[in-house]
């Protein structure tokens, strides 16, 4: 047995049991090795139960006397109940509530070995455990007894039907056989940082001496845990590193950026832009003057003018000859970004077409026949963009947006449509810094932190359900005003046709019996085109005065007359989506307000709520979204990058990630020798790749 050794082929898994394990990525002995105990139990605290007291959390081994199922009175809820014995000739009364499935589990005679807190029972006048954890213990001698008592235990997440005590015997038998594995973290840094050995961080992570404080091991802050995370985030932060040197130095275009480009952006542009806009724009062009092909990130908060930034990069790419593409991921905001991109290029005599699904096949045989010419120097569009018969004639400058909602493949693709065009991606979704060096490592980083002159924060109130009637009559209010509103029904079971139905049933309610005399629209996802473009125009003109929506007008949106916002069963939403929604608003010099209409709420519901009432600011909104839900949920798709760490995470271990950051730059930037920086190469290459997705790191 090596590390690289298939699971199947372990004693004590095999084929049945490695198919389970290989649901959680764990096919070789190495994956299974860093497969890391989410908790400890200390269990070296092993007692008769004669000798038990109140209070105290101890491991008790014991064989089952009695085993009963029963039900409290006045209530139905299941309780089982095992009275416990031992030679000590004490009894301990273990019960669990909701129990029932136990009656097959635990039968008398069977010995076990119990941890948790013991009280006293009143009822009883003895000792009793409520929800012990447990484990069988084999009626043979079993050699691995010792590795599941009498010692600081690893407690691992189940795969299937392997259970934590299958894993934590088989992982204790892999590192008792094999022979100690050697570090790959180059040894001056292990040095410089006063690591202890991979080979014994392993050992210690999975079975910590007595010497380890129990809330250090599970805070994952253990010499070994420490060790581990550093490693993991340094071959990832390589990874990135060498990605963005190898972008470095692939040929590019170089585009020019003299005074006519410039004049011609100033006749574009229908406001001054801030100082943020100004600084991204000359980030993005310093990058697009290279000789390499730009790859940056332009990440702003909602209303942050960034579409006019990349209105103002297409031109640079235009007035070079080329032509500028924009991706986006949904039809209705492929729409908003052509209605808004249109009016400017206009201005300046360029034209500009839209491809989406929706699309008549003779419409889109004369928008390709166009971007194929090089007649339209900007396309705008969605997937639709991405088909093999879309040829550009002479691609310069892909704007992506939303980048995490497209596919890794998804976003080659429309880079091979020109020979190495520059790549601007932007997102609306307010990234944490630790997240975003994480996920866009290998792209540099604008960020437009300011919003357009004359804005004002939107105020955000917390509304019970009954008392929705007060946010309809300031509906009503604003509207006498002048004003416009939305109104967006909540997600129901993640279905476009529920979500259609809830909108349908409140724009009835909405346009029958609370504005009768008001024009109410309606917009949902299963509208035809024209019948969107329909609302959305009746709705800027201000023909429509309330809107009633699904979710479709979460981003992209933008009509500075709207100031109410109310978002029926608030609860309901993530904290990025409400902020997304909130977005929708503020976005003229009227002050807007923003309603969240809520039911009954659970702890993080209120969490959520709370964070928006206190604050519009979305880079503080995402950190609080990223600690509530944590990074795996964060982005809501597997197409989003993200790595599959193990170990490490995001949000618990960000001071370790930036210090493997660091070093990792430094390494890969000015590597010891040649020899050295190829040893990592082949390192990131045999042994990360399949983990990280770190394509072509060489």
């Amino acid at each position: 047995m090596d590390l690289q050794t298939q699971l199947t082929y372990v004693k004590g898994v095999g084929p049945a049991r490695a198919e389970m394990l290989e649901s959680k990525g764990l096919r070789t002995v190495e994956d299974l090795l860093g497969y890391a105990p989410f908790r400890y139990e200390d269990r070296s605290n092993v007692k008769a139960i004669a000798k038990l007291a109140p209070g105290e959390t101890a491991t008790v081994i014991a064989r089952v006397h009695i085993a009963r199922s029963s039900r409290l009175q006045g209530r139905h809820m299941g309780m089982f109940e095992v009275t416990f014995a031992d030679s000590s000739g004490g009894r301990l009364l273990g019960k669990w509530f909701h129990g029932g499935y136990l009656a097959n589990v635990l039968v008398p005679g069977m010995q076990v070995a119990l941890f948790g807190r013991m009280e006293y029972d009143s009822f009883t006048r003895g000792l009793q455990v409520l929800h012990p954890e447990f484990e069988i213990i084999p009626e043979d001698d079993d050699p691995e007894a010792s590795v599941h008592m009498g010692r600081i235990v690893p407690v691992y997440e189940g795969v299937g039907k392997v259970t934590t005590r299958i894993l934590r015997a088989v992982i204790h038998r892999c590192l008792t056989e094999l022979p100690p594995a050697e570090d790959s973290l180059p040894a001056s840094i292990a040095a410089k940082l006063k690591l202890p050995s991979y080979w014994q961080s392993l050992k210690d992570l999975h079975f910590p001496s007595g010497s380890e404080d129990l809330r250090t091991l599970n805070g994952f802050r253990s010499p070994a845990h420490w060790r581990l995370i550093f490693e993991e985030f340094f071959w990832l932060e390589c990874g990135m590193v060498l990605k963005k040197l190898k972008a470095r130095q692939a040929r590019g275009i170089r585009f020019e950026l003299n005074d006519r480009v410039r004049e011609k952006i100033k006749a574009m542009l229908p406001f001054k832009p801030t100082g943020a806009q100004k600084r991204s724009l000359a980030e993005i062009a310093r990058d697009m003057a290279a000789p390499q092909p730009m790859q940056r990130l332009l990440q702003g908060d909602v209303g942050s003018g960034k579409t006019l930034v990349a209105a103002e990069a297409a031109v640079i790419a235009i007035e070079n000859g080329y032509q500028a593409a924009l991706l986006a991921p949904t039809e209705i905001l492929a729409q908003q970004h052509h209605f808004n991109l249109r009016p400017l290029f206009e201005r300046i005599g360029y034209l500009s077409v839209l491809l989406t699904g929706s699309n008549t096949a003779k419409e889109k045989q004369h928008v390709k026949k166009l971007l194929a010419s090089g007649v339209v120097p900007m396309a705008v569009g969605t997937h639709a963009l991405l088909e093999e018969d879309v040829e550009f004639h002479k691609l310069g400058l892909v704007i992506i947006d939303e980048q995490h909602r497209f596919g890794v493949m998804q976003r080659l693709r429309i880079q091979q449509k020109g020979e190495t065009p520059d790549v601007l991606v932007m997102t609306a979704t307010p990234i944490p810094r630790t997240l975003a060096l994480t996920m866009y490592g290998d792209l540099d980083i604008s960020v437009i932190d300011e919003l357009p002159p004359g804005r004002r924060g939107i105020k955000t109130l917390h509304v019970d359900e009954p008392r929705v009637e007060q946010a309809y009559a300031f509906i009503r209010q604003q509207i006498a005003d002048g004003r416009q509103a939305y109104v967006v029904c909540p997600v129901i079971e993640e279905s476009e046709t529920q979500q259609m139905k809830a909108a349908e049933k409140t724009f009835e309610h909405l346009s029958q019996t609370v504005f009768p005399d008001l024009k109410v629209g309606l917009l949902h996802g299963r509208l035809k085109t024209e019948e969107k473009e329909s609302v959305m125009a009746a709705f800027q003109r201000g023909d429509v005065q309330v809107l009633v929506s699904t979710t479709v007008i979460e981003v992209g949106v933008d009509v500075a007359n709207a100031t109410i916002m109310v978002i029926e069963q608030a609860e309901r939403f993530g904290l990025a989506q409400l902020h997304q929604l909130r977005g929708r608003v503020g976005r003229g010099a009227h002050q807007s307000h923003c309603f969240l209409v809520t039911g009954k709420l659970s702890e993080s519901a209120q969490e959520r709520i709370r964070t928006m009432v206190d604050s519009n600011d979305g880079f503080y909104i995402a950190e609080m979204d990223l600690r509530l839900r944590g990074p795996g949920e964060f982005f809501g798709t597997k197409q989003s990058g993200l790595p599959a760490l193990r170990i490490a995470s995001i949000v618990r271990d960000r001071d370790i990630l930036e210090i493997a950051r660091g070093e990792a730059v430094a390494y890969v930037e000015n590597p010891p020798s040649e020899d050295a920086l190829q040893a990592l190469v082949r390192h990131i290459q045999g042994h990360w790749q399949r983990r990280y997705g770190l394509v072509q790191v060489g």
